[in-house]
């Protein structure tokens, strides 16, 4: 069977092509392996019809890929936008099949970026080369740009869009990069949260002490570090900064109806989904308010110390704990990082100093449903999939949403075609390839939609 005069099995073997590529962005060691991945993209935009076809390049930043096809005067222009670059694999030994060799196991294909997001990223190109294959032409015009550091930051091209905004004039941008909310159910995302990720960096004496010796005298920067911490959110789940929440824009009575309404079961979503013993969280607060439109903090990670096999009793000199903050609509990341770094100064123990360094930020995104860019694509998926469209939030981030639409004032539709259990980020990541390939039905039938 073809989609728009491709075979699934063309179809399927590009897309083992290109998560084949090991394109880790966060690892120098694979410089080589994230720039190969950029050229597959690069050549699978000319071989689909796109003109201008370059890799965009920056000293020390991993390449942007842009394509055009501009041959529908008087007809929308939309941005296509993805991303090559994957997370780390680690842990390996979790891993049923290598990370980077795809293993197709009922009706799913596992590797490491299936989903996130070299499988979305390959749905926007091949519905377009259907498209141009079967009708010589699109019915609107498009933009490609595909980024290689989304899972480290995205600076390149935060900073290309906002000192090129005449090179991606645009109506609407296109992002597949979330998912549908449940198998079989057209889903798109209307809302995501913000970021603003950073370091706590906590430092007591110059130099590491023998805590026999000076214990009972001596700063301890880990144990300052878990008082910092406990300052800032309580055990239920509360932010304890300070005024965090006053901007805070509460979902509509409409949208908490709808997400009433979304087919769901608790036990299954904690058992299945997230492995957990039970949820946790603000107890008076709703499950989808909680993980869609409430700010967060979480600890990451906390370095410091001696952590190897055996004893060593050091009172460490330094110690860092990696922390975010989900931010919501209107939260702003410059307001809430000067809270953040407030609130850490203030909470610091006697004998340490304390501060909260950024790594990145980005705003939180909310697009209006009624936005007919939004209405037309809900309806391309409710044609494509035969059951009618949901709306939904995220609780995650997609920061070039909101460089979208501060940059070039556009706004952008969220179709997503992962599963809530793909494993993104963690080993097993899968793609159900029947999503995949809907996908490209859909994609396309937006376009003709938009077109029209």
């Amino acid at each position: 069977m073809e989609i728009l005069g491709q075979t699934r099995e063309e179809l399927l073997n590009g897309l083992i092509e290109f998560i084949r590529i090991p394109s880790i962005s966060t690892l120098p060691e694979n410089k080589a392996d994230v720039i190969r991945a950029a050229e597959f993209v690069a050549g699978e935009l000319k071989q689909a019809g796109m003109r201008d076809v370059h890799l965009i390049t920056a000293e020390g930043r991993h390449p942007l890929v842009y394509g055009e096809w501009l041959g529908a005067p008087g007809k929308p222009t939309l941005l296509l936008y993805g991303h090559y670059d994957v997370q780390p694999p680690d842990p390996l030994d979790e891993w049923e099949t290598p990370p980077f060799e795809p293993s197709i196991r009922n009706d799913n294909i596992y590797a490491r970026g299936a989903c996130d997001d070299k499988g979305q990223t390959y749905i926007l190109i091949r519905a377009v080369a259907g498209l141009m294959k079967t009708e010589g032409r699109l019915p609107v015009n498009v933009r490609f740009l595909i980024e290689g550091e989304e899972e480290v930051g995205g600076e390149h091209i935060e900073e290309y869009v906002a000192s090129k905004p005449a090179n991606l004039k645009a109506d609407a941008a296109i992002i597949c990069d979330t998912e549908m909310f449940a198998p079989e159910l057209p889903t798109l995302c209307v809302g995501l949260r913000g970021i603003v990720y950073g370091e706590i960096v906590v430092e007591g004496s110059k130099i590491d002490l023998h805590s026999g010796v000076y214990g009972g005298a001596a700063p301890n920067p880990i144990q300052a570090i878990a008082e910092i911490l406990c300052a800032l959110k309580d055990r239920d789940g509360h932010i304890l900064i300070p005024h965090y929440y006053d901007d805070v824009q509460p979902p509509s009575p409409k949208e908490r109806e709808a997400w009433a309404r979304l087919p769901f079961d608790e036990q299954e979503y904690l058992e299945k989904e997230m492995f957990a013993k039970e949820l946790v969280g603000e107890p008076e607060i709703g499950l989808f308010e909680r993980v869609w439109a409430r700010p967060t903090i979480e600890v990451h990670g906390i370095r410091g110390g001696f952590v190897g096999e055996g004893a060593k009793t050091v009172i460490p000199a330094r110690a860092l704990a990696k922390v975010s903050s989900r931010l919501v609509a209107n939260q702003d990341p410059v307001k809430a990082t000067g809270m953040l770094k407030a609130a850490v100064a203030g909470a610091a123990p006697r004998g340490v100093t304390a501060e909260f360094r950024v790594i990145h930020a980005a705003a939180p995104s909310l697009v209006d449903p009624e936005n007919p860019f939004i209405r037309s694509a809900a309806a391309a998926l409710t044609e494509v999939f035969g059951k009618e469209t949901v709306f939904i939030r995220s609780g995650g981030s997609i920061p070039i949403v909101g460089v979208f639409h501060q940059s070039l004032g556009i706004p952008s539709v969220l179709m997503g075609f992962g599963l809530p259990d793909d494993r993104l980020h963690s080993p097993n990541e899968k793609f159900h390839l029947p999503n995949f390939f809907r996908g490209i039905e859909a994609v396309a039938h937006y376009l003709r939609k938009v077109g029209r």
